[in-house]
């Protein structure tokens, strides 16, 4: 009596193929579900963590209105699901208990050691200053990097000198970062030793948005001085 031979089943490429398509697709539908579950959620997050940088930048706020300054000069409320028109930049109008313009709160950020730093600066037009920032975001290293926000002489170099130029188009004078020890301008930066790097993107970060944005706002200040 012989036995039959059992050959192993194989599958076709087709079949392969078709498995594998199978499976990229649930994939993508998990990814693409999970993106969308969370994406209120994580932009209502980042909103509040602004919010809480505004206050803290601006003691004396009490509330706060979004604004675009667009290409044209002009500033913009922004409205709920309003979108930014190409080439404008948000920024924060902050006001105090009487409704009055406490300061005007932006977002910055610049490359640091690992990542990028993202700081939301507060600019005051009565004394055309950079007042001083907060934190939004960064990764740089602990107990270095970090010392932007507790080292009392790198905070010490706040205010800022920020005015325009006659014209309104830009700073008068560009607000950089210089080596620790070496600061002899209002507009200039004393670096943190040790931690210099970090301190320069500080610095790169509020001169790159306040180029672009100060020219826009400061001429439409009478419109931003009262809440409305």
């Amino acid at each position: 009596m012989t036995s039959a031979t059992i050959l192993p089943q194989t599958t076709s490429p087709a079949a392969m193929i078709r498995t594998l398509g199978l499976i990229a697709a649930l994939c993508g539908f998990i990814i693409v579900a999970a993106y969308q579950g969370t994406y209120d959620a994580v932009q209502e997050n980042k909103r509040i963590a602004v919010e809480r940088a505004v206050f803290k930048v601006i003691p004396t706020a009490r509330s706060i209105v979004e604004y675009f300054a667009t290409p044209a000069g002009s500033v913009t409320k922004v409205g709920a699901g309003d979108t930014a028109p190409v080439g404008s930049i948000k920024f924060y109008a902050a006001y105090d208990a009487s409704d009055r313009l406490a300061g005007i709160a932006a977002e910055g950020v610049a490359k640091g050691y690992s990542d990028n730093v993202r700081i939301l600066f507060a600019y005051d037009p009565a004394s055309a200053s950079i007042s001083g920032f907060g934190l939004v975001a960064m990764r740089e290293t602990p107990g270095i990097g970090d010392k932007i926000l507790v080292d009392k002489d790198f905070l010490a170099n706040f205010p800022l000198e920020a005015k325009l130029t006659d014209d309104l188009k830009k700073l008068a004078q560009a607000i950089v970062t210089v080596k620790h020890g070496s600061k002899t301008h209002s507009w200039e930066i004393d670096a943190i030793t040790g931690a210099t790097i970090t301190s320069r993107a500080v610095g790169r970060a509020i001169n790159d948005s306040a180029q672009l944005l100060l020219p826009r706002i400061v001429p439409n200040l009478t419109q931003l001085k009262e809440k409305s």
